[in-house]
Protein backbone atom coordinates (compact mmCIF):
# COMPACT_ATOMS: atom_id res chain seq x y z
CA UNK A 1 0.00 0.00 0.00
CA UNK A 2 1.22 3.45 -0.62
CA UNK A 3 1.13 5.38 2.38
CA UNK A 4 0.79 9.41 3.25
CA UNK A 5 4.07 10.69 3.87
CA UNK A 6 2.38 14.24 5.03
CA UNK A 7 -0.91 14.79 6.84
CA UNK A 8 -1.78 18.31 7.52
CA UNK A 9 -4.07 20.31 10.18
CA UNK A 10 -4.74 23.63 10.94
CA UNK A 11 -7.22 25.74 12.36
CA UNK A 12 -9.91 24.77 9.67
CA UNK A 13 -9.01 20.97 10.32
CA UNK A 14 -7.69 18.00 8.87
CA UNK A 15 -7.21 17.46 5.37
CA UNK A 16 -7.63 13.60 4.79
CA UNK A 17 -5.08 11.77 2.01
CA UNK A 18 -8.30 11.80 -0.27
CA UNK A 19 -8.08 15.88 -0.14
CA UNK A 20 -11.62 15.99 2.18
CA UNK A 21 -11.19 17.86 5.33
CA UNK A 22 -12.87 16.80 8.69
CA UNK A 23 -13.51 18.63 11.93
CA UNK A 24 -10.84 18.01 14.56
CA UNK A 25 -10.25 19.66 18.30
CA UNK A 26 -7.03 21.06 18.74
CA UNK A 27 -5.02 22.17 22.07
CA UNK A 28 -7.37 25.21 24.54
CA UNK A 29 -4.19 27.24 23.94
CA UNK A 30 -4.42 27.09 20.16
CA UNK A 31 -1.84 26.04 17.69
CA UNK A 32 1.68 27.82 18.31
CA UNK A 33 5.10 27.56 19.56
CA UNK A 34 4.56 25.23 23.06
CA UNK A 35 5.70 27.20 26.05
CA UNK A 36 5.66 23.99 28.22
CA UNK A 37 4.58 21.93 30.13
CA UNK A 38 0.66 21.96 30.16
CA UNK A 39 0.00 24.83 28.02
CA UNK A 40 -2.42 23.52 26.25
CA UNK A 41 -1.01 24.51 23.03
CA UNK A 42 -1.06 22.33 19.83
CA UNK A 43 2.28 22.60 18.72
CA UNK A 44 3.24 23.56 15.22
CA UNK A 45 5.83 21.95 13.53
CA UNK A 46 6.36 18.52 11.26
CA UNK A 47 5.88 15.50 14.08
CA UNK A 48 6.59 12.06 12.88
CA UNK A 49 3.88 9.45 13.82
CA UNK A 50 5.80 7.09 15.90
CA UNK A 51 3.62 4.43 17.03
CA UNK A 52 -0.07 3.46 17.96
CA UNK A 53 -1.51 1.98 21.11
CA UNK A 54 -5.31 1.36 21.14
CA UNK A 55 -7.87 -0.29 23.34
CA UNK A 56 -8.25 -4.38 22.19
CA UNK A 57 -11.21 -4.66 24.43
CA UNK A 58 -12.89 -1.98 22.73
CA UNK A 59 -11.93 -1.86 18.91
CA UNK A 60 -10.15 -4.22 16.70
CA UNK A 61 -6.32 -3.99 16.17
CA UNK A 62 -6.24 -0.98 13.39
CA UNK A 63 -4.75 -1.90 9.71
CA UNK A 64 -1.92 0.44 9.23
CA UNK A 65 1.64 0.24 8.17
CA UNK A 66 2.32 1.82 11.33
CA UNK A 67 3.58 -0.18 14.94
CA UNK A 68 1.35 -0.99 17.39
CA UNK A 69 0.20 -2.31 20.35
CA UNK A 70 -2.76 -3.09 22.58
CA UNK A 71 -3.11 -0.94 25.70
CA UNK A 72 -3.17 -2.48 29.03
CA UNK A 73 -4.93 -1.65 32.23
CA UNK A 74 -1.39 -0.68 34.09
CA UNK A 75 -0.19 1.70 31.27
CA UNK A 76 0.61 5.09 31.70
CA UNK A 77 2.31 8.59 30.04
CA UNK A 78 4.89 10.06 32.53
CA UNK A 79 4.07 13.75 32.55
CA UNK A 80 6.75 14.90 35.56
CA UNK A 81 9.02 16.68 33.97
CA UNK A 82 11.74 16.24 36.57
CA UNK A 83 11.42 12.58 36.12
CA UNK A 84 13.92 10.44 34.21
CA UNK A 85 10.86 9.21 32.15
CA UNK A 86 9.04 12.10 31.41
CA UNK A 87 7.29 11.56 27.70
CA UNK A 88 7.68 8.24 27.94
CA UNK A 89 5.11 5.20 28.32
CA UNK A 90 5.66 4.19 31.93
CA UNK A 91 3.90 1.26 33.80
CA UNK A 92 1.35 1.87 36.82
CA UNK A 93 1.50 2.46 39.65
CA UNK A 94 3.69 5.28 39.09
CA UNK A 95 4.38 7.74 42.05
CA UNK A 96 4.88 10.62 39.73
CA UNK A 97 2.88 12.70 37.77
CA UNK A 98 1.49 10.70 34.84
CA UNK A 99 -1.84 10.24 33.25
CA UNK A 100 -3.58 7.01 32.18
CA UNK A 101 -3.68 5.16 28.72
CA UNK A 102 -6.78 2.68 30.20
CA UNK A 103 -9.53 5.41 30.26
CA UNK A 104 -13.42 5.01 30.72
CA UNK A 105 -14.15 8.01 28.35
CA UNK A 106 -12.80 6.29 25.20
CA UNK A 107 -10.46 8.93 24.24
CA UNK A 108 -7.73 6.59 23.77
CA UNK A 109 -9.29 3.96 22.47
CA UNK A 110 -7.15 4.67 19.47
CA UNK A 111 -3.74 6.84 19.89
CA UNK A 112 -1.44 7.88 17.47
CA UNK A 113 1.69 8.92 19.63
CA UNK A 114 3.16 11.97 18.12
CA UNK A 115 7.40 12.54 17.41
CA UNK A 116 7.25 15.76 19.64
CA UNK A 117 10.07 16.43 22.55
CA UNK A 118 10.78 12.81 22.55
CA UNK A 119 14.63 12.97 20.30
CA UNK A 120 15.66 14.22 22.75
CA UNK A 121 13.71 14.68 25.28
CA UNK A 122 13.53 18.05 26.56
CA UNK A 123 12.37 18.54 30.45
CA UNK A 124 9.30 20.38 30.81
CA UNK A 125 8.69 20.81 26.63
CA UNK A 126 5.60 19.14 26.74
CA UNK A 127 4.31 15.42 26.92
CA UNK A 128 1.79 13.31 25.60
CA UNK A 129 0.93 15.12 22.20
CA UNK A 130 -1.11 12.77 20.91
CA UNK A 131 -3.76 11.85 17.61
CA UNK A 132 -6.91 10.26 19.79
CA UNK A 133 -10.83 10.05 19.37
CA UNK A 134 -12.33 13.58 19.89
CA UNK A 135 -15.08 14.16 22.69
CA UNK A 136 -18.38 14.14 20.70
CA UNK A 137 -18.44 18.44 21.18
CA UNK A 138 -14.98 18.55 19.76
CA UNK A 139 -14.42 20.35 23.19
CA UNK A 140 -10.27 21.60 23.27
CA UNK A 141 -7.56 19.08 24.08
CA UNK A 142 -4.59 19.97 26.30
CA UNK A 143 -2.44 20.10 23.30
CA UNK A 144 -2.99 17.00 20.99
CA UNK A 145 -5.05 16.51 17.80
CA UNK A 146 -8.10 15.08 18.45
CA UNK A 147 -10.72 13.13 15.33
CA UNK A 148 -14.12 10.85 15.79
CA UNK A 149 -13.08 7.34 15.75
CA UNK A 150 -14.51 6.76 12.32
CA UNK A 151 -11.95 9.83 10.63
CA UNK A 152 -9.20 8.75 12.52
CA UNK A 153 -9.55 4.75 11.41
CA UNK A 154 -9.82 5.71 8.18
CA UNK A 155 -6.48 8.10 8.35
CA UNK A 156 -4.24 5.75 10.37
CA UNK A 157 -5.00 3.24 7.07
CA UNK A 158 -2.99 5.71 5.44
CA UNK A 159 0.21 6.02 7.50
CA UNK A 160 3.17 4.40 7.66
CA UNK A 161 6.73 4.64 7.90
CA UNK A 162 7.60 7.92 7.33
CA UNK A 163 4.21 9.62 7.84
CA UNK A 164 4.46 13.11 9.52
CA UNK A 165 1.80 15.16 10.97
CA UNK A 166 2.54 18.96 9.59
CA UNK A 167 0.64 20.96 11.91
CA UNK A 168 0.29 24.75 11.09
CA UNK A 169 -1.19 28.18 11.63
Amino acid sequence: MDYQSLIYVDGNGLTMPDGHLVKCALGRGGIGPKSGEGDGITPVGTWPMRRFHYRADRIQKPITGLEGRAIAPDDGWCDASDHPDYNRLVKLPFPHSHEKMWREDRLYDLVIELGYNDDPVIPAGGSAIFMHVARPDFSPTEGCVALPIEDLNKLIGHCGPGTQLVIRC
